[in-house]
């Protein structure tokens, strides 16, 4: 049974650090093939813009009505102005980013000509952050941490994270009690030792563990729980898309398979997940209902076209229904 209060989510701080990303999308019409190469020809009619990677979980995080404290680095650039007037327009501070001059604003710019994704444009660099802003970034951390409920790690592999700063912080959250939620790439899979929930999808689980075969749920119970007992983890909760979610213990494993729906796109459900997720571990609710809850707002924002947040109405609408509240 769950014990997940929608009430108590206004009172919830949640600290995202991680990568943080500005999504643009031009918009157009395609009507000729180009005379210079093979390719389409975008009319372009319109152009938008929504936050990505990390700052998509924050988004997701307002959107169900916590304050979500948003830790990353963006460039000293015109991007860096339209991320921030987004992140304004939802009314999430920017007060917790820093700028690195020689860092470019890390922005995926998807071609869309009728209704169909044509071509993704990314711009960005991978390398590590100066250690002077990564001091500067901890140190307000530090200072924030004793008044959040729970933080997660955002990792897209863009530079911020690496396994001694992680390490620093997961050791700085385990002395404030406070939990910590992972989602992982493969470059630093095996560096968030210690973590409270551990999040990666099935691609990711197989990469990080070198693993070519791994397909039943039993083999990836087997994975999940070797991962358990290898980096000291509370929880890991594997993704699973189609097959909907698989969440383990050291001693409790629950599949929950994923509801039936019209996906539009999957584009930022990892984002909403590991958003609600943080949100029943910071109401300390049972293992099966932290799975449940987030497999459902998992797929309904796959009904989506494009990076979009969760409907908290919708959201609840639906757990109601399901009687998960």
């Amino acid at each position: 049974m769950s014990f997940f209060s929608p009430d108590k989510i206004n009172s919830q701080k949640i600290i995202i650090v991680g990568d943080v990303m500005l999504d643009a999308y031009v918009f157009g019409k395609v009507e000729r093939i180009s005379p210079e190469a093979p390719v389409p020809v975008v009319a372009e009619q319109s152009r938008s813009y929504r936050l990505g990677g990390a700052a998509n979980v924050a988004l997701n995080l307002k959107a169900m009505g916590a304050t979500p404290l948003l830790f990353g680095v963006i460039g000293s650039d015109d991007e860096s102005l339209l991320l921030k007037r987004e992140l304004e327009r939802n009314s999430i501070s920017s007060s917790f980013l820093f700028s690195e001059k020689k860092r470019p604003t890390t922005v995926k710019t998807r071609i869309i000509g009728n209704n169909h994704q044509l071509l993704r444009v990314d711009r960005e660099v991978t390398n590590k952050i100066e250690s002077a802003t990564e001091n500067e970034l901890f140190n307000l951390l530090a200072l924030e941490i004793a008044n959040a409920n729970a933080l997660i790690f955002e990792d897209y592999e863009k530079g911020l994270l690496h396994e001694d700063f992680i390490q620093r912080v997961i050791d700085l959250c385990l002395k404030n009690q406070v939990p910590v939620v992972v989602d992982p790439k493969e470059m630093n899979f095996m560096a968030y030792r210690n973590a409270t929930l551990f999040k990666p999808n099935l691609k990711e689980i197989k990469g990080g563990l070198k693993l070519h075969v791994l397909e039943t749920i039993a083999e990836i119970e087997e994975a999940a729980k070797k991962l358990i007992r290898q980096m000291n983890l509370t929880y890991i909760m594997v993704t699973l898309s189609e097959r909907g979610v698989l969440i383990c213990s050291a001693t409790e494993t629950f599949h929950i398979p994923a509801h039936v729906r019209k996906i539009a796109d999957v584009s930022g459900a990892g984002d909403t997940v590991v958003s609600v997720a943080a949100l029943c571990l910071a109401q300390k609710i049972d293992l099966r209902s932290i799975a449940e809850l987030s497999n459902l707002a998992g797929g309904l924002v796959c009904e989506e076209v494009g990076v979009v947040p969760i409907s908290k109405i919708i959201f609840l609408e639906e757990a109601k229904k399901l009687a998960l509240l």
